[in-house]
């Protein structure tokens, strides 16, 4: 099978789910955190797809929302893409505060709630137009600017101590490869998808954002969606090399913005693509990293290649199997990680995100 159909089949599954909201709450911070920075942050604000999704698309339209997603946390079944917590979770626990509230949920929130930011993220969408007809990065920031111009929820002095997550993790590309499109345009259309990341976080800062977080993308050549095709033992280096130009265009960028700006600490890389391979390769060396035996192999798989985790047939038989632990497993499923794998990358990525965060 060709590579790049290889890679769309895993990244579909991107473009078909979100990781919704579980029951609102979710990592809470600890005040013991603001001790570390140069600022206070106080709220959380966040743009992107599955990765960073808390709760944006209908239950009709995810299978987030069916057993056994969420069985770590919160239980049951409640809208995240894995067995718990995930990425923006994390990131809300180091800021030190409350996982904030999706946008789709704010007129059932009290104020109180609110008060930690929004997230505007939407599973399955990207920096254009995805296959799904859900609000592309520059829709999102737009619902952003809508709530500040209103002025009821958030206004632009309430941003002082704010940071933003702008998560892309690769339905661009997916949407590329669906489209049949010559496989020696995809750079060109790599330096698109950077390019207008670029405006999107031009866009968040000009709003009065303080600091912006933007992960590297994911090795895509390790999801199990596509390292299937050698057992869950090895990555596809040919698609990881496409990724390898992403981030290197995408810290080219971040660079000139902190350059422009005069300050080196506003627009924030989070390595995801290297904490991955750390966790990945963790045989003890990393404190706080799980050491995963078999890294690349999911944890909740479909019974075959029709089925995918939560799957069920039309008598609602299962057709799904989930191993033993999903803390002894990185990945959840064919793309997203489990909450310990989260947590896990998180960890590696703490002491960076200290350094990064202790500037004012």
């Amino acid at each position: 099978m060709d590579p790049l159909i290889k890679l769309f089949l895993c990244l579909y599954v991107f473009v078909f789910t979100s990781l919704l909201f579980a029951e609102i709450n979710g990592v809470e911070g600890s005040d013991k955190n603001h001790r570390l920075y140069g600022f206070r942050p106080t709220k959380l604000f966040v743009f992107g797809d599955s990765y960073a999704d808390t709760g944006n698309i209908k239950k009709s339209l995810s299978s987030s929302w069916k057993f056994p997603y969420g069985i770590t946390f919160p239980g049951k079944p409640a809208g995240r893409f894995s067995d718990g917590r995930v990425a923006t979770d994390f990131l809300a626990k180091f800021v030190g505060i409350k996982s904030p509230i999706p946008y789709f949920w704010k007129n059932y929130a009290g104020k109180k709630r609110l008060q930690y930011g929004m997230n505007f993220a939407y599973g399955g969408t990207g920096v254009f137009n995805t296959q799904v007809p859900l609000p592309n990065m520059t829709t999102q920031i737009d619902f952003f600017q809508n709530i500040l111009t209103a002025g009821d929820i958030y206004t632009p002095s309430n941003l002082i101590s704010s940071v933003a997550l702008v998560s892309v993790a690769g339905n661009d590309y997916s949407t590329f490869i669906a489209q049949n499109r010559p496989a020696a345009e995809f750079p060109a259309f790599i330096k698109q998808v950077v390019d207008q990341t670029e405006v999107n976080l031009r866009r968040i800062h000009a709003l009065g954002v303080k600091k912006i977080a933007i992960p590297t993308l994911q090795p895509l050549g390790c999801l199990p969606g596509i390292t299937v095709a050698s057992s869950f033992q090895r990555c596809n280096e040919s698609q990881n090399a496409l990724v390898r130009l992403h981030n290197s265009l995408l810290q080219q960028a971040v660079a000139k913005l902190n350059n422009e700006t005069k300050e080196q600490s506003i627009f924030i890389i989070l390595d995801l693509y290297n904490a991955f391979l750390n966790v990945f390769n963790n045989k003890g060396a990393n404190p706080g990293s799980t050491t995963f035996q078999s890294p690349l192999k999911p944890c909740c798989v479909g019974v075959s290649s029709e089925y995918s985790c939560g799957s069920v047939d039309e008598k609602g038989v299962k057709k799904y199997v989930i191993c033993d632990d999903p803390k002894s497993a990185f990945f959840w499923d064919e793309s997203h990680p489990t909450e310990e794998g989260w947590r896990s990358v998180y960890s590696v990525l703490h002491e960076s995100l200290t350094a990064s965060f202790m500037k004012a």
